[in-house]
């Protein structure tokens, strides 16, 4: 009996030893795993912890290479006037020509922002003084081995006395191949944010292709930014640089051209020369673009931009969302804090003198500025950017002070205003 008994105790002592070595065993695998998942849960938060220092590095290198790349840049920027030579002219379609400009001294050139123009200072025989006039470059802005330029000679209105525009005739009709010219170095603040990645909306009428083919060119080179390029004319005629359009949506599938031919002639093909028949409007815009979710920036003649930023405001785009450039009297005006009614009321018995001419006349503040002023008044200022980039407008202050309604690119000389981009304070007398 003693005998079974201890047999019974001897197995149950067994079995709880067995059972006992098993928790042992399984509370040491248990251990060995929670240990395992440690190491590789601190081996992934410290490989990702590299990779975010590395990340980090890499940012701040490309920050320094940036930096360093616009210190590069900033160092070929030039002051003044500089001689450039024309390496090439091609006539384009039309009364438009495209000037290639190489710098005489044989320099490297600065890259420019996508939008930029060059201001020209320009001896035409038979006027008393030089003219200044703006026109944008319309080649890719990384191709620094030379600037280009795209004019269009502009006609007086028919049934005038008026002459053809003395610095575009000048270009197209005289300036050949071989001349040197006086060039500023590029600027404007109308230009496209290539750090940006919203998709845009590029709209050119006419001659004002010129800063858009830049923009699309910017993107193209490397970015792939979604662009839909709108471009109006009235036929093939008018078409500027038709084969560098094509050329540039056919190798670029973010970039989508529409053309718009407003008279297309007989032989001219919808679907080979241009895609649509009509003006660029606001109803062609809702048509094609699938919202109006988009950054637009446009550049034609006054009506053209008119209608076109009145369609995209009444659209509900955002005032914010849309540029363009104010070039010359006729081109629509941006936007700038308007005075309130007591302050309309004390500015509208403010005089302002053309002591030159002779004529003293109240400010009437819905002009703006005092160019605007000056042309409504018959009083000729000579003129270029009207953004307060070329100093073409510059008058002496003879009496009196202005305030200015945006920064001007370089401060003006003691004594004088841009006036362009200036109001009067008070009672002024100008030079003019």
């Amino acid at each position: 009996m003693q005998s079974l008994f201890d047999t019974v105790r001897d197995r149950a002592g067994g079995k709880l030893s067995l059972a006992v070595g098993v928790l042992l065993m399984g509370a040491l695998l248990l251990w060995i795993l929670l240990e395992i998942i440690r190491v590789l849960r601190r081996m992934h938060y410290e490989r990702l912890q590299q990779r975010l220092t590395l990340r980090s590095l890499e940012a701040q290198l490309q920050q320094i290479h940036a930096r360093s790349q616009q210190v590069g840049q900033d160092r070929l920027v030039w002051n003044g006037f500089r001689k450039f030579s024309v390496a090439k002219k091609v006539t384009e379609c039309d009364d438009v020509c495209a000037f290639y400009l190489k710098p005489h001294d044989g320099k490297p050139l600065p890259e420019y922002k996508p939008g930029q123009y060059l201001t020209f200072q320009l001896d035409i025989p038979g006027r008393d003084k030089p003219l200044v006039r703006c026109y944008s470059l319309s080649d890719s802005p990384r191709e620094c081995q030379h600037y280009r330029v795209t004019i269009k000679k502009e006609k007086a209105p028919p049934d005038t006395d008026f002459p053809h525009g003395a610095a575009s005739s000048f270009f197209c009709d005289a300036v050949k191949e071989g001349d040197i010219l006086n060039v500023k170095a590029p600027s404007g603040h109308f230009f496209l944010d290539m750090a940006k990645s919203h998709p845009v909306v590029l709209i050119a009428g006419g001659v004002g292709i010129t800063p858009m083919l830049a923009m699309a060119k910017a993107i193209a080179s490397g970015s792939k930014r979604e662009a839909w390029f709108f471009y109006g004319v009235r036929n093939q005629r008018e078409h500027i640089h038709q084969d560098e359009l094509q050329k540039l949506a056919a190798q670029n599938e973010n970039i989508h051209l529409h053309i718009s031919y407003s008279r297309p002639a007989a032989e001219e093909v919808k679907g080979r020369h241009y895609h649509h028949e009509g003006r660029v409007s606001i109803e062609l815009l809702k048509e094609v673009l699938p919202s109006n979710n988009f950054e637009y920036y446009l550049c034609g003649n006054g009506a053209f931009m008119k209608s076109i930023t009145e369609g995209l405001e009444a659209w509900g785009v955002p005032e914010k969302d849309i540029y363009f450039e104010a070039f010359g009297p006729a081109t629509v005006k941006k936007k700038v804090a308007q005075p309130s009614p007591s302050e309309t009321v004390h500015m509208s018995k403010m005089q302002v003198t053309f002591g030159r001419s002779g004529k003293t006349v109240r400010w009437e503040p819905a002009l703006g500025n005092l160019l605007d002023f000056a042309r409504e008044q018959g009083v000729r200022i000579e003129s270029g950017c009207c953004a307060g980039s070329c100093g073409s407008c510059l008058v002496a202050i003879r009496s009196g002070a202005v305030e200015y309604l945006k920064s001007p690119d370089a401060e003006p000389e003691a004594g004088a205003c841009l006036t362009c981009i200036c109001r009067p304070k008070g009672d002024v007398v100008l030079d003019a």
